[in-house]
């Protein structure tokens, strides 16, 4: 990447984490605040309260990216960002479950992922765009990470919110990043590689595999968010750990996830093993949860469990990704992630709302037990999972060609031994390539790009 491109993919990861950090430290601290200072509480409100967020970041995002076209990027992201700070606030000044819960939809309402990826886009080449939504990856995943140990520290200093109001700061903060560090497009067009065509969503909801991944993506943040109904509370009443200090703990349990998780990623994509670890780690995570159904009354056992499942948690996160990359059609990689992005939103809002429930049914065996249904389920959709090819993505800029020109040129790159896909669009000037790398270098499609200049 050139220093432009460098400048955009940290200024606009740095947004994306700020929005990320905010919405997440309220996880570990929520169900004891809502419980002693909300009025109103009750363990199904609790659970909408903490996921009513994903389903506004649902509906909205991919209707925003489209509007982004329209009205100017940075333009629909100062928006998003303002309308995050105002749910916090909204939710800082509440004393009512009601309250919080109207501010959580309005945070989810600043639903602005997909349009930052759209500027991300924008601002790098085709060749580079990778390693900048690389890095906007990286910033979620450590932002995830961050706000479940600095979330405890922040209501032990100012209370919940506290956290809100840290929120809102950080959305103004994105802001200034936004309009103080992020370069101006020169100008903003459609990148099927990153945003969502509309044209492409019969295609991508009709692709049953596809539709296998978004269902785990569905499912592990609904398993996510319903646990986090009881994780604190078992921490409080099993460990005697403070919910101000329960860093301590998930400090440790994240780091060692985490060291866990690089070789299980290491074998799935070096050693070409993608569905045997794939497989296995939704098993480890059935594990955890069908333990924690029955046995969660001692510390060790519960924190053993806990790095069981953010084991799992983390391998999946890093590997989703990277299978709807290797699934999706060569053109319509951008619909695709689009798709999958909404599919995690909804689980945030169904693990919210049906862990709530079962909380005040079953109590915390309720909600493990519904949570290892949910893991089991996806079990036996996960095993009957064609084994993914090992397919990279690349972009050459072809420029503008009609569509005869097109067609041949696509023909002539899958000819290339290696290559699974190619697909030139006309409108785009963009050959999008899907091709093993064991095979065949990015290198051997230079020449068609080389084309465009000849051409330009």
């Amino acid at each position: 990447m050139d220093q432009l491109e460098k400048r955009a993919a940290i200024a606009l990861a740095s947004i994306f984490s700020l929005r990320m950090l905010g919405l997440f430290m309220i996880y570990p601290v929520f169900t004891f605040y809502s419980q002693q200072q909300l009025t109103g509480s009750t363990p199904v409100l609790i659970g909408l309260a903490l996921g009513a967020y994903g389903l506004t970041q649902a509906l909205l995002q991919i209707p925003l990216g489209f509007a982004s076209d329209r009205f100017g990027r940075k333009h629909i992201i100062a928006g998003g960002l303002v309308i995050l700070a105002v749910g916090s606030v909204v939710a800082a000044l509440s004393t009512s479950i009601y309250g919080v819960i109207l501010g959580r939809i309005l945070q989810g309402s600043g639903a602005v992922g997909s349009t930052i990826l759209a500027l991300n886009a924008d601002l790098t080449r085709e060749d580079t765009r990778t390693k900048a939504m690389a890095m906007i990856g990286i910033s979620i995943g450590l932002a995830f990470a961050v706000a479940m140990v600095i979330g405890p520290l922040i209501s032990g200093w100012v209370g919940v919110p506290g956290i809100f109001w840290f929120t809102a700061l950080l959305s103004l903060l994105g802001l200034f990043v936004l309009y103080g560090a992020t370069p101006e497009p020169k100008a903003a067009r459609s990148h099927r590689d990153a945003e969502a065509v509309p044209a492409l969503f019969k295609r991508v909801l009709s692709d049953g595999e596809l539709l296998r991944l978004d269902f785990a993506i569905f499912t592990l943040h609904t398993i996510l968010t319903a646990s986090f109904i009881v994780l604190p509370k078992l921490l409080h009443s099993v460990g005697g750990v403070h919910e101000d200090y329960q860093w301590v703990v998930y400090l440790p349990v994240l780091a060692v996830s985490v060291a866990a998780m690089m070789p299980a990623i290491i074998v799935a994509e070096a050693k070409r093993r993608m569905k045997p670890v794939f497989v296995g780690s939704i098993a480890a995570l059935l594990v955890s949860q069908i333990v924690l159904t029955f046995y969660h009354g001692s510390i060790v056992e519960l924190v053993v469990m806990m790095v069981v499942f953010f084991t799992a948690f983390n391998v999946m996160e890093a590997m989703l990704p990277s299978l709807i990359s290797k699934v999706a059609p060569a053109d319509a990689k951008g619909t695709a992630l689009g798709v999958y992005s909404s599919a995690q939103f909804f689980g945030i809002f169904v693990g919210g709302a049906v862990g709530g429930w079962t909380f005040s049914v079953g109590g915390y065996s309720g909600v493990f037990a519904f949570c290892a249904v949910a893991a089991l389920i996806w079990l036996l959709v996960a095993a009957s999972m064609p084994k993914p090819r090992f397919a990279r993505t690349h972009m050459v800029n072809v420029g503008r060609i009609d569509d005869a020109e097109a067609r041949r040129l696509a023909g002539e790159i899958e000819a290339i031994e290696g290559v699974f896909e190619a697909v030139v669009v006309p409108d785009d000037g963009v050959a999008y390539i899907k091709y093993d790398g064991k095979v065949v270098g990015t290198e051997v499609f230079d020449p068609f790009a080389a084309r465009a200049v000849a051409s330009a």
